[in-house]
């Protein structure tokens, strides 16, 4: 069963349409990488599955559920990242985890081994007692994604989440994200990397003009396909 699925979502900001029938669906176990140009509507259509927006047509569901009314018992299986992360710049890096795995639901009893482990997978280990206004742009980042996936989600999106990280911190991140969805979440990631979603990403949707245009199967010439797929998207709405 889907966890993620968008169906035929449509949005404008003013006279400008950001989705045009967008529809997509991320499965349990898997990670779907979004990709596309700038002002494609790959933000949009995250918002719109968090609940920061309502599509004007269409539907969005997180776990069976409308994302902008979900229960607060289905709200504590997802994880996001989408915008500014959820984080305390006046908390240290573990009492942010700890908050954010305690507002998830995490029982009282495991806040403190989850807190640590994430910390440890992400490479946190010599800031953890550090506030958070300190670190770094990619420290920062990597405290965001701990934040949204301290509790173990069973749905996560992330909107380029490693935007500001070195190589180090982009292969923690993407070792992250393959555990979860290893382990039984649903994954979605926005990126603007083909060549990184390629080693995630079980699918890759091509996302240009508010629509998915085609699909990629990770692997060899996915830059080329993937502009040859715009191209013909661009071709066909001028016919």
């Amino acid at each position: 069963m889907s966890a993620l699925p968008l169906h035929q979502a449509g949005h404008r900001f003013g006279d400008r349409d950001a989705l045009t029938g967008l529809s997509f669906a991320a499965a349990h176990g898997e990670v779907v990488a979004m990709v596309g140009l700038n002002g494609a509507g790959k933000t949009t259509a995250l918002r719109v599955l968090t609940g920061r927006l309502r599509p004007d047509r269409g539907t969005a569901r997180v776990l069976g559920e409308d994302p902008a009314t979900m229960r607060p018992t289905t709200a504590r299986r997802f994880g996001h990242v989408v915008g500014a992360a959820l984080v305390s710049g006046d908390l240290t890096v573990v009492e942010n985890l700890r908050s954010a795995a305690s507002l998830h639901g995490l029982p009282r009893a495991d806040v403190e081994h989850a807190s640590a482990d994430v910390v440890h997978r992400l490479d946190l280990d010599a800031w953890a007692d550090a506030p958070a206004r300190t670190l770094s742009a990619g420290n920062a980042q990597r405290l965001g994604i701990a934040c949204a996936v301290a509790h173990s989600p069973s749905a996560l999106v992330l909107d380029e989440p490693t935007s500001a990280l070195d190589p180090r911190g982009v292969v923690l991140v993407r070792e992250l994200v393959r555990s979860l969805a290893d382990d039984g979440a649903a994954v979605l990631v926005s990126s603007h990397h083909l060549d990184e979603v390629a080693r995630v990403a079980d699918r890759v949707v091509v996302v240009h003009g508010g629509r998915v245009v085609g699909e990629l199967a990770p692997g060899d010439e996915m830059e080329r396909r993937f502009f040859a797929m715009v191209l013909a998207a661009d071709a066909e709405a001028d016919a």
